[in-house]
């Protein structure tokens, strides 16, 4: 198993990556959203492209980030079966099926920007934004305290983090609303 940190190494950076891309899409969505605001030309200048950079990050990054940490996690539990055995694998594991589903959502929306279909808000995309925040912490916090992981303050600080991310856009909100440039 001399070979196991090297798969373990590329799982890491497609986690890395993978995030990356989820954390850059909706930022991606709520420029499209805003620019649909915009007069003629520059709305249509800004949506190509937006549709542009979007269908780059998400076939380029994002999707084959996806899969290849998949991949090798599946390698991971290969060499490592004991760890399905271990209830914070278990946990991890419905985050990591909340990140698919997170991820498979936001190709829906992507789809939808691409054929200049605006059904969501900026405000909401914000919102969106950070469910990826909150599956990195819990993920994060799982894999590194394992076993010693005490499930009433990781449930208060997931929760406190929430309210700290909806605090956050609230007030990124007022200083935009008072300060458009901003």
């Amino acid at each position: 198993m001399e070979y196991y940190n090297y798969i373990k190494s590329l799982h890491l950076i497609f986690v890395v990556t993978w995030f990356a891309g989820l954390f850059y899409i909706p930022r991606l969505f709520i420029y499209h959203i805003e620019a649909n605001d915009k007069p003629s030309p520059e709305k249509e200048i800004l949506t190509t492209q937006l549709k542009l950079m979007t269908k780059r990050l998400w076939f380029i990054i994002s999707w084959p980030s996806a899969v290849l940490c998949t991949f090798f996690a599946v390698w991971l539990l290969v060499l490592m079966p004991g760890w399905l055995e271990q209830s914070w694998m278990h946990i991890k594991l419905g985050f990591v099926l909340l990140l698919i589903l997170y991820h498979l959502k936001c190709h829906q929306i992507f789809k939808q920007f691409q054929r200049d279909e605006v059904k969501y808000t900026s405000n909401f995309m914000r919102i969106w934004n950070e469910a990826t925040t909150i599956i990195l912490f819990a993920v994060v916090f799982l894999v590194v305290l394992k076993s010693a992981f005490n499930w009433i303050y990781g449930v208060v600080g997931i929760i406190v983090l929430g309210i700290l991310l909806m605090l956050g856009i609230k007030l990124y909100k007022r200083i935009r609303d008072k300060n458009p440039n901003a």
